[in-house]
């Protein structure tokens, strides 16, 4: 069968290999590849593995042979998941991979704010040295408040961290998760986003996007937050208004900033909307890679793989994500 595999940027040495083993033709696409360029590449395939590439309506509809989408990570925004269920095609993500991984990367871009640790650096590289003066005092977690918005897999193994590791008092804002289910990590529950905002004193995102969530975050609410409060972002860039973001850091509203997402990547620092933040002592920016370790990426390739082979072999695929766009679908699935 011919599989298409796009973004071949991310490199996945197990799944490419297993599937040439397996017999099947493999086509590698890159990052960037137009509409009309992926839907003559999937005119005649079985199977397409998408990471970031938009796989539209027209994309969907031209794919006469197409047997099913499998994200090889978790977001499924960029999948017009109505469109395929209409031809009875299943999406399956792979959720759990690396929900203690980006935790962990997201709470050492909070660490690092937290004790201007980039800034420190600079100032080492440029001079050589730092004294202890004012613009180099850093802040505890310990008895600070950290405030997470979306309280999934990944909002929980970081609230684990926040109040069994660091002793922080931890407070969520997730509209569709019970009072008792964030008691049992020792998380407060507030139903106002607007006060989370304005008691925290460091703010990480980790809700899905979708219509309820996109721009969540605009001009507003980055006023509501301290002067001193530093937001992490390893979620998905459009859950804030990235124009008010660069105004909230250019004219001091928020004291730093960790962003692993951004609505248009790859980003860059000649062209791109979010350019200013280049270069900023109290901004940390990083390429989409908190997921990305040894052990999240073998994670990703086995179970890519086992999605794959179900959806290959005539299996009914399974759905482990709680995404109710994916939990809607009834071809060709099976449920944990």
């Amino acid at each position: 069968m011919k599989i298409v595999r796009t973004d071949r940027e991310l490199h996945t040495p197990m799944i490419d290999a297993k599937i040439k083993e397996a017999g099947h033709q493999l086509v590698l696409l890159p990052d960037g590849i137009t509409e009309d360029q992926l839907i003559e590449e999937t005119r005649d395939t079985e199977l397409i593995l998408m990471c970031y590439t938009p796989i539209t309506r027209r994309v969907i509809e031209a794919a006469k042979k197409l047997k099913g989408i499998v994200k090889y990570g978790v977001g499924i925004d960029a999948i017009d998941i109505p469109a395929a269920a209409a031809k009875g095609i299943p999406v399956v993500n792979i959720p759990e991979y690396a929900e203690e991984t980006v935790a962990e990367g997201a709470f050492a871009m909070l660490i690092a704010l937290a004790k201007k640790l980039p800034a420190i650096q600079n100032q080492m590289e440029n001079n050589g040295w730092a004294w202890p003066e004012p613009k180099w005092l850093g802040s505890d977690i310990a008895g600070k408040t950290l405030g997470i918005v979306g309280f999934g897999k990944i909002g929980k193994s970081m609230a684990r961290m926040a109040h069994n590791g660091f002793r922080a008092r931890v407070i969520a804002f997730s509209p569709h998760t019970d009072d008792h289910e964030m008691e049992k990590f020792g998380v407060t529950k507030y139903n106002s986003l607007s006060k989370l905002l304005s008691d925290s004193d460091f703010v990480s995102i980790h809700s899905v996007l979708n219509s309820e969530t996109e721009k969540l975050i605009g001009g507003k609410e980055l006023r509501q937050m301290k002067p001193n409060a530093i937001l992490i972002n390893s979620a998905r860039g459009a859950i804030i208004d990235e124009q008010a973001l660069i105004k909230a850091i250019k004219e001091k509203w928020i004291a730093g900033l960790g962003l692993d997402v951004f609505s248009q990547e790859p980003l860059n620092s000649r062209n791109h909307p979010m350019k200013e933040l280049y270069g900023r002592p109290n901004v940390i920016l990083m390429p989409h890679l908190t997921f990305y370790t040894k052990e999240a990426m073998d994670r990703l390739e086995t179970e890519t793989l086992e999605r794959s082979f179900e959806i290959l072999q005539g299996k009914k695929v399974l759905i482990k994500s709680l995404d109710p766009r994916l939990l809607k679908q009834s071809h060709s699935v099976v449920f944990q």
